[in-house]
């Protein structure tokens, strides 16, 4: 296989409700998609940058840079084009994983196209359908909070995630608890927000029987989490801090955590993310796999994803109307608190011509 030239498309995708962390409040969601061109076939990846480094030290205009100086040339020189050539190919890049899995999962999508194989096949999945839960981000309200979490319990989603940050943790999961029962699937994330000194804060979220905390310390401070595990009942779980294999291997050996959330953008695409859940399961830590509030292209990469068996806890792999109304290929659907893992070869969908034209807001060619 040998690529032909790449298109970088700008598209611009209106959320249904501003979505709020504790870095960041979305009301529309900037994406790069990379669409790789070879002899016979065509393939897409979906860059999760954001706009601004906040969720990371990436953006999406630094990925279209890297991408266009040098992580395409650095394929163009490549003699033939397979899944396996990408990363040692793009080695002396530092950094820029996103930008970089990208640009692996369009390679693996047009690959796995030309050899009549699903993504779901080839990444080793054994489940036809994978439990969705749901992330609920900051709200101005706990009345508001538990109206959305009811509206999610009510479509089927069958686990519920909080976003969480100082002044806004203990109070929303009592309610919620109280509210909703024990019976409900509950986790919290902070994406970084707290210090190892608000650890007496955090383990009063010990009596909620929460599955985890997720990241609640900076993604560079192992050892605080280390310590934050011995201190508190819940499990940690960790996703900024986890950027590849060898990093989860750490994580767990110190202790850091005893969960971990598997992005494959962030850890520089699916090889690595399944090279994850492989160290995980040797030492039988559970894995799930989070979102970046994808379109249906990385959502179906991702259901494809948490389709292999050391995936044990519902990720956060909603139904497209979760994020937008009206979504560019065609839509995941919530059947019985499921996704249907794709079949078709690739990704298993395309982008709909219509509805990428309409949220597109830039379009670039690269020769090769």
């Amino acid at each position: 296989m040998k690529l032909v030239g790449v298109e970088l498309r700008r598209i611009a995708m209106p959320l249904v409700a501003p979505f709020r962390t504790s870095f960041a409040t979305l009301a529309t969601r900037e994406i790069l998609l990379v669409r790789v061109e070879t002899e016979h076939h065509e393939g897409y990846g979906e860059c999760v940058t954001m706009a601004g480094p906040l969720y990371s030290s990436e953006y999406t205009a630094a990925a279209a840079d890297v991408l266009r100086s040098h992580l395409v040339p650095a394929l163009a020189t490549l003699p033939a084009l397979d899944p396996w050539a990408i990363a040692p190919a793009l080695a002396a890049f530092k950094g820029h994983r996103m930008a970089k899995a990208a640009l692996e999962t369009a390679v693996l999508d047009a690959w796995l196209r030309a050899h009549d194989l699903s993504m779901g096949q080839w990444l080793g999945a054994t489940a036809e359908r994978v439990p969705a839960g749901v992330s609920v981000g900051i709200m101005d309200s706990v009345p508001a909070l538990l109206d959305a979490v009811d509206g999610y319990l009510s479509e089927g989603y069958l686990r519920i995630k909080l976003k969480i940050e100082p002044g806004w943790d203990v109070e929303p999961v009592r309610a919620v608890r109280e509210r909703f029962g024990d019976g409900v699937l509950l986790q919290v994330d902070a994406n970084t927000a707290y210090t190892l000194g608000d650890a007496a804060q955090l383990a009063r979220l010990d009596p909620y029987g929460l599955l985890l905390i997720e990241q609640p310390l900076d993604e560079e401070d192992i050892r605080g989490h280390a310590a934050l595990a011995e201190r508190v009942r819940t499990p940690i779980c960790l996703d900024e801090s986890i950027v590849s294999a060898r990093s989860a291997a750490d994580a767990i050996a110190r202790g850091a955590c005893s969960v971990v959330n598997i992005k494959p953008g962030r850890v520089g695409g699916y090889l690595e993310a399944r090279r994850i859940h492989d160290v995980c399961a040797a030492h039988s830590v559970p894995v799930w796999c989070g979102g970046m509030l994808e379109t249906g292209l990385g959502r179906a990469a991702n259901v494809a994803l948490a389709a292999l068996p050391g995936f044990t806890l519902p990720g956060d792999t909603s139904a497209s109307d979760r994020y937008y109304r009206t979504d560019i290929t065609e839509p995941f659907v919530l059947k019985d608190g499921h996704l249907d893992v794709p079949r078709a070869p690739g990704l298993g969908l395309s982008p709909i011509p219509g509805k990428l034209a309409e949220v597109t807001e830039s379009t670039e060619w690269i020769n090769v």
